[in-house]
């Protein structure tokens, strides 16, 4: 073969003469840059979840070792008795059945004291509640059933109470029973109702002329996460009061008080036995409770990790219109990018993200995407000088960078507000795109490229 025969160029000696001469070639590669580091941001997404999963794993074993969320339960009026039935064969056939009864009145007070337990990197708000109740029963009413009173099984009546969590238990739960002390025992022979929880017997006068039963109970109990009530009384009061600045009120009942400050908060519920779907005494299974609880959630104020994911959704729009600017920029200066300085800037954009969660384990949010903007953005912009060379071109891509970088933290702090803000931002960047290419003329460009 002659020595002066040219050269058969390898693909990638075209593609890069391509890129060369060819204007449409080096937008359609700047889209598909773009699309693909959608790939390393997919897997910034997942480093997210499995970082928020080992977060969850240690926020559990934190409340494990002090007490669950709470779900408290009554208290609950149950009586035995008897249904005798003859069968076919003149045989007396005896079934145990339960009565329940709720109470007319239940007043519940409790004082929340928080505190914020560590493992490792991760935290968890947990509470200790000291809670009062009181109220009291109505003498329990079997005529509607037509069960004859010799059949009722007074002397084995009990008081049992539902508590989810077992072990958030601090102190004795002693139960004033008309002026009687009755120490409560774990376990309840109510298991359709409270699956968890204690009890105890207690004597039912019905030869006095006694027009209720009265109670009161204190209990001093932890948790974590949340805390529940039924409203179980025909009328049921529930007070609370807290130094925790930041409550969710969660549940089929919202406070019809409440006071939220910086110093804690103050909340009241008042909830009539008309406002829920049971009523005040059933037997054996016949309850419709589960669905009707109400209290609060300890809600951390900010989720970093929530925020980092929302972050990277914004990755294709900042991917894409920085690659844009170089490309205006690389139009106004007449000089080349190449493909390999496109994929370098954009995964120093992709860096941001990984920066942005591992400062933000050890600092606040906002101040670790503000020094992730500005390392990324000061390596971006020394990188564009290194390249092009102009001082005032790369003064208007540090700015372009920085309102970049703002709107998206700005769109992350008003998550109500971010589809508007979302739409605007998107608009404003069309427009500049429109503005900065207002005045090209792309095929002169193009023939001057492929000479």
């Amino acid at each position: 073969m002659s020595e002066n025969s040219p050269q058969t160029k390898s693909t990638f000696e075209r593609l890069n003469d391509s890129m060369k001469s060819s204007i449409s070639v080096r937008l359609f590669f700047i889209a598909i840059l773009s699309l693909i580091l959608l790939i390393p941001a997919s897997m910034v997404e997942d480093l997210i979840r499995e970082r928020s999963y080992r977060k969850n794993e240690a926020v559990h074993r934190i409340n494990n070792g002090w007490g669950l969320s709470q779900e408290i339960l009554g208290p609950v009026l149950t009586i035995p008795y008897e249904e005798k039935i003859i069968t076919k064969d003149d045989e007396l056939l005896i079934t145990r059945h339960q009565a329940h009864f709720l109470p007319e009145k239940l007043d519940i007070e409790g004082d929340l004291v928080t505190e914020t337990r560590y493992v490792s990197l991760f935290e968890s708000v947990v509470y200790n509640a000291d809670l009062a109740m009181n109220g009291h029963f109505s003498i329990p009413d079997f005529s509607n059933w037509n069960i004859p009173l010799e059949q009722i099984l007074w002397n084995e009546a009990y008081v049992s109470m539902g508590i989810s969590d077992m072990r958030g238990i601090q102190e004795q739960l002693n139960l004033n029973w008309n002026g009687g002390e009755y120490l409560m025992d774990p376990g309840s022979n109510n298991r359709d109702m409270v699956a968890s929880g204690v009890s105890v017997r207690v004597p039912l006068d019905i030869d006095t002329t006694m027009e209720s039963y009265r109670f009161n109970l204190r209990m001093d109990i932890n948790g974590s996460e949340a805390l529940h009530f039924f409203p179980i009384g025909k009328e049921t009061t529930v007070s609370l009061r807290s130094e925790y600045p930041h409550p969710s009120f969660i549940g089929s009942f919202s406070p019809d008080k409440r006071e939220i400050d910086n110093s804690g908060f103050d909340a009241q519920w008042k909830i009539l036995s008309l406002n829920r779907n049971y009523p005040q005494q059933w037997k054996d299974s016949d309850n419709n409770i589960g669905g009707s609880q109400f209290g609060l959630s300890l809600v951390t104020p900010v989720d970093d990790y929530q925020k980092a994911t929302r972050s990277v959704k914004y990755a294709l729009m900042m991917i894409a219109f920085t690659f844009l600017i170089f490309f205006f920029l690389e139009i106004r200066s007449g000089k080349r990018v190449h493909p390999i300085q496109f994929i370098l800037v954009g995964l120093a954009l992709i860096v941001f993200y990984t920066l942005l969660i591992a400062l933000s384990e050890h600092m606040g949010f906002n101040i670790s995407y503000l020094l992730s903007s500005i390392a990324v953005t000061a390596l971006i912009a020394m990188y564009f000088q290194a390249i092009f060379k102009k001082l005032r071109m790369t003064s208007i891509l540090i700015a372009v960078l920085t309102l970049m970088y703002g709107f998206i933290f700005t769109t992350l702090q008003l998550e109500d507000y971010a589809l508007l803000i979302g739409s605007i931002g998107l608009f404003i960047v069309l427009a500049i795109v429109m503005y900065l290419s207002r005045r090209v003329d792309w095929y002169r460009l193009s023939r001057s490229s492929s000479e």
